[in-house]
């Protein structure tokens, strides 16, 4: 009789042990509200890599070293969405509604320069070269790029390249000159 009762309460041990816990877990809840709540103290603000982005379901997946990885919804109204490409670096403003995280503008993250470095214009760029004023320029695409089409006078020096041999491929008598570094970035 004893072994009867047994068995008829084991189910309902199981039935009410599985209530308790299929709940999201307290680490679950804890990681979520920490999540909202650094978005929400930090201004709700997404900065890193881009590692994917979804138009059929309206969503970019960024990882920022705050928040990790998140993902965060867009819609129409979001501005901007042509900055967030796979592998480019992004800033994302966004709003919390709920659980939801839903981009309102995101622009592209560009380094900093370093002290004693400006950014010109091509106008400005022209316009030196027009002077006659005493300037290195520098193309620093790889090769290919530059071998397809670069400015006249410009010097093929890849970023790598750079980094490796710089001191040494930039002559001392050139130390006086203004020295004019491009891309094919945005910039």
């Amino acid at each position: 009789m004893q072994l009867k009762k047994m068995m008829l309460s084991i189910p309902i041990f199981l039935c009410a042990s599985l209530l308790v816990t299929a709940g999201p877990t307290a680490s679950h809840a804890a990681v979520d509200s920490t999540n909202q709540s650094v978005a929400q103290t930090e201004g709700a603000v997404a900065k890193g890599k881009i590692l994917g982005k979804s138009n059929k379901a309206g969503t970019i997946t960024i990882e920022d070293k705050k928040l990790g990885t998140v993902m965060i919804k867009f819609t129409d109204d979001t501005q901007g969405l042509e900055h967030a490409q796979k592998g480019e670096a992004a800033i994302i403003n966004f709003t919390v509604a709920g659980k939801d995280k839903i981009a309102t503008v995101i622009k592209p993250k560009l380094a900093k320069l370093p002290p004693g470095v400006i950014e010109i214009s091509p106008d400005d760029l022209a316009g030196i070269i027009a002077g006659g004023k005493d300037y290195v320029l520098i193309d620093s695409r790889p090769g290919k790029p530059y071998n397809a089409g670069h400015i006249a006078n410009a010097i093929s020096m890849p970023v790598e390249k750079f980094k490796k041999e710089g001191a040494t491929l930039l002559a001392q008598d050139n130390k006086d000159k203004l020295l004019i570094f491009y891309c094919g970035g945005p910039t």
